[in-house]
């Protein structure tokens, strides 16, 4: 009994902090909400055009705010109070939900309105999602870092089983207006949660001085810096092709596995399950750097390929548990290794290259995938995540010998000249 006691204190660790804790809650709602949205807009668009092609250009237009304004967007939470510009932003992304979900009620929704309101949340993401991302490491501190972000992938991911479960049975029951309406209101409880913080136990970066040439010195910063650099670029190949799910799940459901609107909940469902337990066991035995995560890269390509090839539903579930275990693990493992490596000062733009590489990449992979699946059937869309994560991982690997080697050699060129000893008695050298 005491052993499960400290397994769970380690497990759990950041949620000894209280504004974490607050945090958490809010958060837990709010994001049931966002993957009941994903879900019912994502089958939504598929009921009124029939076209998985149209489903990549709404995630593309969701995601393209985020690529060409992501990294300013991260100049601007290193330059602003992050808490502040959370609340702002989280509200304005309840309002969306609220209009989507009114258009659609009332029956006067149309693709065109879908795409419009996709830019905007794509938009308001750009900015919200460095603030949030840094303002991790402000509640908890450095000695939490690793177990808030494994924590929070988990809550993420948890709402990813509850909220696609909910969204099922309310689409094929009152219609995907209500899961808008519902993920409105979900936004007061994550607002009411930034709020309501002790903000005497925040620990806030000072903000950086406007100048100009931030954005540039970004840049120049994670360039120079191959342990920030590296796995960014390995992100940005899985974020482009491997994590378009909201593209290749759907139409796995409906045309691979012909399992319909429930099947695709379940999917859905099941791949946040396993992502759950993945996220529990990072968060409480997690590490960080290059081969961790080139070993997660690994696993989570060799799940994909099981999803891909799955002859039936059942055996799709138990692959795409293993996809979720496998996306949060290169996920948390990427996102701790670059919060705790980059300086404070840089930390809001680093992570902002994280979210551009992770969901600013959708744009050119959405379309494509969409495409792909278009041409090559249903299930090339999670045989070509497959091969990308594969390949992502000897990438990884070739770059973490390569920096092996180049230390083994500036240590072999930089050796210390050895030191004279001196006999004392005879006072020479030998």
């Amino acid at each position: 009994m005491t052993r499960v006691i400290r397994a769970g204190r380690v497990t759990f660790a950041a949620l000894s902090v209280p504004n974490y804790r607050l945090y958490y809650g809010g958060q837990a709602v709010s994001l049931a909400g966002t993957w009941m949205q994903m879900t019912a807009q994502a089958w939504l668009v598929l009921t009124l055009t029939h076209s998985s092609t149209a489903l990549g250009v709404i995630i593309a237009l969701q995601t393209l705010p985020v690529l060409l304004l992501g990294p300013y967007g991260g100049v601007i939470a290193d330059r602003v109070n992050k808490r502040r510009l959370m609340i702002i932003l989280q509200s304005a992304m309840g309002v969306q939900a609220l209009i989507l979900g009114v258009l659609t009620v009332t029956g006067e929704v149309q693709y065109w309105q879908i795409g419009v309101l996709a830019a905007l949340l794509g938009l308001n993401n750009a900015f919200e999602n460095p603030a949030r991302q840094s303002f991790m490491l402000e509640m908890v501190g450095p000695e939490h870092l690793r177990n808030a972000v494994s924590l929070n992938s988990v809550m993420a991911n948890g709402a990813r089983v509850i909220g696609p479960a909910i969204a099922g049975i309310l689409i094929a029951t009152v219609g995907e207006g209500v899961c808008f309406l519902v993920n409105a209101a979900s936004f007061a409880a994550v607002v009411g949660s930034l709020i309501a913080m002790d903000l005497s136990a925040l620990n806030p970066t000072a903000p950086a001085v406007r100048a100009r040439g931030q954005l540039r010195e970004g840049f120049r910063y994670v360039r120079s810096t191959p342990e920030l650099a590296v796995p960014l670029l390995m992100m940005a190949a899985a974020g482009c092709l491997a994590y378009e799910f909201q593209v290749s799940l759907p139409v796995m459901a409906s045309r691979g596995l012909h399992a319909g609107s429930t099947g695709f909940g379940f999917m859905t469902a099941t791949m946040g399950l396993g992502a759950v337990l993945g996220g529990l066991l990072v968060a409480a035995r997690g590490k960080i750097g290059m081969r961790p995560l080139v070993l997660s890269a690994g696993g989570f390509g060799v799940a994909l390929a099981l999803a891909a090839l799955a002859p039936s539903l059942p055996l799709e579930l138990a692959a795409m548990a293993f996809v979720g275990w496998g996306s949060i693990s290169f996920m948390s493992m990427g996102n701790s290794t670059l919060q705790l490596t980059a300086a404070p000062e840089m930390r809001g733009r680093v992570m902002s290259l994280w979210f551009v590489a992770f969901q600013g990449s959708t744009p050119i992979g959405g379309p494509i995938v969409g495409w792909l699946m278009s041409v090559a059937g249903p299930r090339s869309g999670l045989g070509v995540a497959s091969v990308t994560c594969l390949v992502v991982a000897l990438g990884g690997l070739a770059a973490l010998y390569r920096r092996r080697s180049d230390l083994d050699h500036h240590r072999q060129h930089h050796r210390p000249a050895p030191q004279p000893v001196v006999d004392e008695r005879r006072q020479v050298v030998v």
